[in-house]
């Protein structure tokens, strides 16, 4: 993990990226699992980067985009003679350039006159990986009184897409040189997918700001956060592809999947009819059971018994009887008396008649005799 992100004083963020981290990791290995490298994308893993465009006609964006193509078939040698060769070739007339950019990963087409005084283009290529384009770091929060924040980092908007110090490859390659930079000045190119502009920061990393890490700010690296397609070119649409590929005449050409099977004529699930002209798919023919036999030819089965009439039964009996155990429950649970022994009396109203009671008659007084 990078030294200059800052997880501690929000957790729900490392989280998060632990779950970007898991995805990439998985991304990876099936990348590592296909073919070869230089058939992963499609149209091979080299091109030829633009470094320097002095010519303002040819819609061309240095270090974002690589030539991989040349009048319909791939750039596979990385001989710039043979490049330039064809270029003059196409004095007087337009050569067609296959670019491909990292912004989006997207593949377009570009035609372009090539005059016939000096057939030049006014490009200044390298002969480099596409994978290099990879090693870009996405500013996903900013801390505030932080180195990042001093530089005018801005999150979400914000790729680290370089430095004019050095090369840096893979994820910890900027965190090591954030540490050699302790405390000194250093630069960035940084890339806003807002303004669509590149701009060259310069930041002092520092562990005594008052913070976690040496820049102040979390970062996001791999498949989940390059640079993704620029707001001046319309979506995707549904049902598009999402990483665009070029096909070329010089490519060999490959099945659509590798674990396909080979069937012998006769044996798909599905054949052309050829007398039709609407050539629709039709199921092949398939063996289905024989008919049945007709009820005479068939062997007679045990005799049959006369049924027992059944009586019938009402459909509302069994609600009542349901309802009637459910009543019975409910009174046993509230211990209600039965309905033989008689509830006492209410109580008399105030101001009337007391009510006769059964008491027995007082006792007659007898006088004893005396002595």
């Amino acid at each position: 993990m990078l030294s200059c992100v800052h997880y501690h004083s929000q957790p729900y963020k490392k989280t998060r990226n632990d779950m970007f981290g898991a995805l990439n990791r998985f991304i990876s290995r099936l990348d590592s699992d296909g073919p070869s490298q230089s058939s992963r994308d499609g149209h091979g893993a080299f091109g030829f980067q633009v470094l320097r465009n002095k010519n303002a006609d040819i819609a061309i964006e240095p270090w974002y985009d690589f030539v991989i193509g040349i009048n319909g078939r791939q750039v596979d040698d990385p001989d710039p003679n043979l490049f330039a060769t064809e270029i003059r070739n196409c004095a007087g007339s337009n050569v067609a350039l296959t670019v491909w950019s990292a912004k989006g990963q997207r593949v377009r087409a570009l035609h372009i006159l090539v005059p016939t005084p000096s057939p030049t283009l006014g490009l200044t290529l390298q002969w480099t990986p596409l994978s290099s384009t990879e090693d870009v770091w996405h500013i996903l929060d900013v801390i505030p009184d932080s180195p990042a924040d001093a530089a005018g980092l801005l999150p979400y908007g914000d790729y680290i897409v370089g430095t004019p110090e050095g090369n840096v490859h893979g994820e910890a390659g900027l965190g090591e040189l954030v540490e050699d930079f302790l405390s000194r000045t250093l630069r960035l190119h940084v890339y806003n997918h807002e303004y669509a502009v590149t701009r060259l920061v310069t930041i002092t990393p520092s562990r005594s700001w008052g913070g976690n890490g040496a820049l102040g700010c979390v970062l996001g690296f791999g498949a989940l956060h390059r640079l993704p397609v620029p707001l001046t070119e319309p979506p995707a649409g549904p049902g598009e592809t999402l990483f665009e590929t070029a096909r070329f005449s010089n490519e060999e050409s490959r099945p659509l999947s590798a674990n396909l099977q080979s069937y012998p004529p006769g044996n798909s699930l599905y054949q052309k009819t050829s007398n039709r002209s609407s050539d629709l798919l039709v199921p092949a023919t398939l063996a289905s059971p024989p008919p049945p036999q007709p009820m005479s030819s068939m062997s007679p089965g045990p005799p049959k018994t006369a049924r027992k009439a059944r009586k019938a039964v009402s459909p509302n009996s069994a609600f009542d009887e349901y309802f009637k155990e459910g009543e019975q429950k409910s009174k046993e649970e509230d211990f209600a008396p039965a309905a033989k022994n008689a509830p006492p009396p209410p109580p008399p109203k105030m101001g009337g008649p007391l009510p006769p009671s059964k008491s027995p008659a007082p006792d007659e007084d007898i006088d004893e005799p005396g002595p």
